[in-house]
């Protein structure tokens, strides 16, 4: 069953038709007075969670708890962590971190850093079609999946180095220990939503090498409870490539392609896609697309100001150095992080499996559309009067859940009572006094 991680708290919804204007894949409606997820359409960009002033959108992570079903328990930090903090140091927060109950820390930084050397060199000798798009951020991949599936042959074909991280820190775990695959814990430290549902819900592999994904506000406050308690300091070993990666243009930087192109906000993801999938950005080397404004400093799971959060990550970037982080793996196969399960065109966009049947219903939608304000105002429960005309034709909605269809019916309906009222019926006769 697919997993969302993205959900409704219905006691917490006002109805408000925020979430249905903001979402990219028009996968909210409003029924009943309540927002609805339609969770075919949902790509878990957690979009709704940061615009909702109710906070009905809630994140679904897995419990702290569960570390203690594992014998031994790995963290994996986003770089995006290390921009949360005031006045830490990496090497401070990756002790922190530690002593929250985990054996051992690895850093998803040094991960961006062997993703960063693998993708500088197998675009040299593999023919990728131009422009290369970035397989780093799943709510762009599953976007994409839905809405422009004739650009999946342009997607980078490399494991996301939260996958990488939780490769390497379980195979040298493995070594390390003696235990068992299952006996080993390995839990990512996410900061968005949509990274949750790609360890649950796995893009481009069979299945994630990560047990758990837990919310990055929920470390942000253990990380300084302990702080003050830590002695024996731990050193990172990531680059200021590979933490560069918790900005937008992180990845681009770290790629060294001369033409590389950064885009963040999945809205304006979706104008940039648009223009490539129209063939005007075929001079492009490289995409890289981020759903949350700012990078993954940005996501809904962060705590920090997002642009606080930028500032930190690049100050602490000045003091690292841009020495290869991946001399470890420098002769390592590249195959062995490479994705491996060819990526599908999500179907939620057809509109009947009959493609006879599928005409008649998009010209219906058509018509639909015509007859509609063109407002898009959201009044209906519907993100506009495309999607009201389309839910119309499924059967989901009607013609009077537009409100100004409605008044025009109403208006009409009371003009016939108006005639009707002053009208008598031939039987009772007229006002006049009736003599025997």
């Amino acid at each position: 069953m697919y997993f969302h991680s993205v959900t409704l708290d219905r006691d917490r919804c006002k109805g408000c038709t925020n979430c249905i204007k903001r979402c990219p894949t028009e996968a909210i409606r409003v029924r009943d007075g309540k927002a609805k997820i339609i969770k075919e359409k949902c790509i878990d960009c957690g979009e709704c969670v940061r615009v909702c002033p109710y906070h009905a959108k809630v994140v679904v992570t897995d419990d702290i708890g569960m570390m203690e079903n594992y014998k031994y328990k790995i963290a994996l930090p986003a770089p995006s962590l290390y921009g949360q903090f005031k006045d830490m140091t990496i090497g401070d927060i990756l002790t922190s971190l530690q002593s929250c109950g985990f054996d051992e820390v690895f850093e998803v930084a040094y991960a961006a850093d062997i993703v960063s050397y693998i993708t500088r060199n197998i675009v040299k000798t593999k023919d990728y079609k131009r422009p290369i798009i970035s397989s780093a951020c799943p709510a762009i991949v599953r976007l994409i999946q839905q809405r422009f599936p004739s650009l999946m042959d342009n997607i980078l074909d490399i494991m996301p180095p939260v996958e990488v991280a939780g490769k390497i820190a379980r195979d040298e775990a493995k070594k390390k220990t003696g235990l068992k695959d299952e006996e080993i814990g390995v839990f990512f430290v996410s900061p968005c939503a949509a990274k949750v549902t790609s360890v649950k819900n796995p893009i481009g592999i069979e299945k994630s090498y990560i047990n758990g994904v837990f919310s990055m506000r929920d470390v942000y406050s253990m990380i300084l409870d302990k702080r003050k308690f830590v002695e024996k300091r731990i050193d990172h070993t990531s680059s200021m490539i590979g933490v560069g990666w918790a900005n937008a243009g992180g990845e681009s930087y770290g790629t060294s392609l001369e033409n590389c192109l950064f885009v963040d906000g999945i809205q304006n993801v979706i104008g940039v896609l648009e223009d490539i999938e129209l063939g005007k950005l075929d001079d492009i080397d490289f995409f890289e697309g981020l759903a949350c404004v700012g990078g993954c400093v940005g996501g809904p799971l962060t705590v920090a100001n997002n642009f606080v959060a930028r500032n930190r990550i690049m100050k602490l970037k000045e003091k690292l150095n841009n020495d290869e982080a991946t001399k470890k793996y420098i002769e390592v196969d590249f195959n062995e992080f490479m994705l491996n399960v060819k990526l599908k065109k999500s179907d939620v966009l057809n509109l009947d499996e009959d493609i006879d049947k599928a005409i008649d219903m998009m010209n219906s939608i058509d018509e639909i559309y015509k007859s509609l304000p063109g407002l898009d105002c959201g009044s209906c429960g519907s993100p506009g009067c495309r999607a009201l005309a389309e839910d119309i034709v499924k059967g989901f909605a009607s013609e009077y859940d537009c409100i100004f269809k409605l008044k025009d019916r109403i208006k009409i309906l009371a003009e016939e009572i108006n005639k009707l009222s002053i009208k008598i019926p031939p039987v009772i006769g007229s006002d006049k006094e009736v003599k025997p």
